[in-house]
């Protein structure tokens, strides 16, 4: 009889434990079963935005498996780059650092979204685990579902609104919409269409920086080419390194990859121009008279043409590693030209010297997607730019998109002879007797690192 209660404390401390444990299974179970916050609305009432949502039974359950696995995984992927879009973003995989040298990546995209179903759920997906900086790709989805240009620019707005709410230094990186096909129905002038209301909705906001990714991919006439997009809408291999090739110098500028500094010695006989840490030796010049006449000109015949800032007084950047306006920054042995945040801005620096002797000067530069930029020499501006998108210079054999490209002028009494990767550019570019080396900013990103010179008798 004494024995009874101590059997009967043994059953029950059993019970105990196969409930409590139970109990936790349970509740761990629960933990991981999705919530009803993470699927599709049932209705759009209340929803932010305009335009369409899916609901058709495989994306309802894309949607709510993918989202239920960031759930899962928040901790982990706090403070990364988030890429944020539709299938095309989804493809890349869920481990696609490598592209991008290690960095931190959390992958935010779902096969079939549209421009709302990404504003629905940006919050929870995205800003909930603070990134560092988001890649939005999304709106090609909206077009098939017949989704006016105007009404998925509208979603873009709010995408934009909710970022600077969030943190308005959070750098944004949106990319142009994809070409496709209009057997797609995804026809290349509702495509132009919305990219330029994108680049609207874009303009003036320092936190977003636009990439010209259409041009990048598209054909002769403005569609997909099934070399890089087989089915005309999904990037291959060579589509993604093509898009990862336009990323990196803007995750570069940023300060996520290239972050320590890049040093080199100059040639026998040259002389560096650029230290590679601050602006030394470089800064504005009086805009001439010739110019503020060739800005007035363009703006009386385009009121769309880009800003042209007009300089009164001559301002040397002796020791600073960035221009006021953040336009011109010295950083890791590379001098930035950093994307306007007005689309296109005409604007030059030079340095405070001047070379009338005869020279070769030897740089390197890196453009970003249809960047445009310019080489000054003497006051005169030889066409530094994206070549094969940009021009004028668009059957270059070994230029190298989205990476460094060689260029060595020769200047002998006065011409010039220009090469890029020695390829010829120019042979007989005619200059002044005398002037400083410049470059020029207008639209996208350029950088210029290795900046020599020398003598010639």
């Amino acid at each position: 009889m004494k024995s009874r209660p101590k059997l009967c404390v043994f059953f029950i401390a059993l019970s105990c434990l196969v409930g409590g444990t139970a109990s936790r299974a349970q509740d761990k179970n629960a933990a991981v079963v999705p919530s009803e916050r993470l699927q599709i609305p049932a209705v759009d009432d209340g929803l932010p935005g305009a335009g369409p949502i899916r609901r058709q039974e495989w994306f309802r359950k894309l949607w709510l498996d993918r989202r239920a696995k960031w759930s899962t995984r928040a901790a982990t992927d706090r403070h990364s780059i988030v890429f944020l879009g539709d299938s095309i973003t989804q493809g890349w995989g869920e481990d696609f650092s490598g592209w991008f040298g290690g960095l931190k990546i959390a992958n935010r995209g779902i096969s079939g979204d549209t421009s709302r179903g990404v504003l629905i759920r940006v919050k929870e997906d995205v800003l909930a685990i603070q990134p560092r900086a988001v890649v939005l790709l999304i709106g090609t989805n909206d077009l098939e579902e017949k989704a006016d240009p105007e009404v998925i620019a509208g979603n873009l707005n709010l995408l934009l609104e909710e970022f600077a709410r969030h943190d308005p230094k959070m750098p944004v990186i949106v990319c142009q919409v994809f070409p496709s096909s209009a057997s797609k129905s995804r026809p290349s002038d509702k495509i132009k269409r919305l990219n330029q209301l994108y680049a609207e909705a874009t303009k003036g906001n320092a936190q977003v920086i636009m990439v010209e990714t259409w041009p990048l991919f598209a054909d002769a006439q403005g569609d997909a080419t099934p070399s890089e997009f087989p089915d005309l809408l999904h990037l291959n291999q060579a589509g993604y390194a093509k898009w990862a090739g336009a990323l990196r110098p803007l995750f570069a500028t940023l300060g996520f990859l290239e972050t320590t500094p890049y040093d080199y010695a100059p040639e026998p006989g040259f002389v560096s121009l650029f230290n590679g840490k601050d602006l030394t030796g470089w800064g504005f010049r009086p805009t001439t008279e010739a110019e503020k006449e060739s800005a007035r000109k363009w703006k009386a015949s385009d009121p769309n043409a880009p800003p042209w800032p007009i300089i009164t007084d001559a301002v040397s950047f002796e020791g600073r590693t960035t221009s006021p306006d953040g336009r011109f920054v010295a950083k890791n042995g590379r001098l930035i030209v950093a994307t306007p945040a007005e689309g296109r801005r005409i604007q030059q620096l030079y340095t405070t010297r001047e070379f009338p002797m005869n020279f070769i000067l030897r740089l390197e530069f890196r453009a970003t997607p249809n960047a445009d930029s310019g080489l000054f020499l003497r006051g005169r501006q030889l066409q530094c730019r994206d070549y094969p998108l940009a021009g004028p210079y668009k059957n270059l054999a070994h230029y190298r998109p989205g990476n460094w490209n060689e260029m060595e002028v020769t200047v002998k009494d006065g011409v010039a002879y220009c090469l890029a990767n020695g390829e010829v550019l120019e042979t007989e570019f005619k200059l002044p007797a005398t002037g400083p080396i410049g470059v020029e900013g207008d639209r996208g990103q350029m950088e210029y690192r290795r900046i020599r010179i020398k003598e010639l008798p």
